[in-house]
């Protein structure tokens, strides 16, 4: 069920901070990009001209669950932040399941020999690789 070749971005949205990830166009590497605050009066600017400048062809976002596979608490959050981009961009958005993809991304930091100060700031974009690397994954089943 590829998509095809071409960009694919994805978002990890919190209350403080997005993290944000972008593929090559093959779909083979993801690579974090600098995390945005989700406070900032752009951000939805910002995410604009992230989505201008890579022109990808779908985005994803992660999808808050508990373990159990019931909506987590912030998916009300998280909708919001759907609906806003589906109003600014035609671009497929597809919701990815995001759990561990915190845990995830942490424990890739530390085994690469950053400080939980030096990762702080990395986390979230980290937490948007592993939401793009699982989208990928199920485009290609």
């Amino acid at each position: 069920m590829t998509s095809g070749r071409g960009r694919r971005i994805a978002f990890d949205y919190g209350q403080a901070r997005i993290g944000v990830a972008i593929c090559d166009p093959d779909g083979i590497l993801a690579t974090p990009l600098p995390h945005l605050l989700a406070t900032h009066p752009k951000v939805l600017q910002q995410i604009i001209s992230l989505i201008d400048e890579y022109q990808p062809i779908t985005i994803f976002v992660g999808y808050p669950r508990n373990m159990s596979g019931e909506p987590g608490k912030a998916v009300e959050l998280v909708d919001a932040f759907i609906k806003s981009l589906q109003s600014l961009t035609p671009i497929p958005i597809v919701s990815v399941d995001e759990r561990l993809s915190t845990v995830s991304a942490a424990r890739k930091l530390r085994d690469s020999g950053k400080s939980s100060r030096e990762s702080r700031s990395q986390i979230d974009s980290m937490a948007a690789v592993t939401i793009l690397e699982a989208g990928l994954a199920n485009e290609n089943e």
